[in-house]
């Protein structure tokens, strides 16, 4: 992990959410060229704006670290409501999961 993958994953990201750097930096509460200067490389985000970032996107810093998550935001809802299901009822979600993976 290095300082080039948070700038990508920020990019990546902003672009789903289809926002500009400029937008995004004025969501933050940060000055318009924040973002911008985080993807160019010449600043990196403190922890506490990192964590703004990754509630700005709905999702976790876990989240925000796997890139191999296609859609994060809607994992994260995924997870949340799962986390309320009694295990009967994540027993059979386990199954349709298995069972749409097979059809693919």
């Amino acid at each position: 992990m290095d300082e080039e993958f948070i700038r990508n994953r920020i990019t990546e990201l902003r672009l789903k959410k289809g926002v500009s750097e400029y937008q995004m930096s004025l969501a933050l509460g940060q000055n318009r060229s924040y973002i911008q200067a985080i993807s160019s490389g010449r600043s990196l985000p403190s922890m506490a704006q990192f964590l703004k970032i990754c509630d700005y996107f709905d999702i976790t810093p876990l989240q925000f670290f796997d890139s191999e998550a296609v859609n994060p935001q809607l994992l994260r809802k995924a997870m949340d409501g799962m986390r309320k299901l009694k295990d009967e009822d994540l027993i059979l979600l386990i199954g349709l999961i298995s069972r749409l993976q097979s059809e693919n």
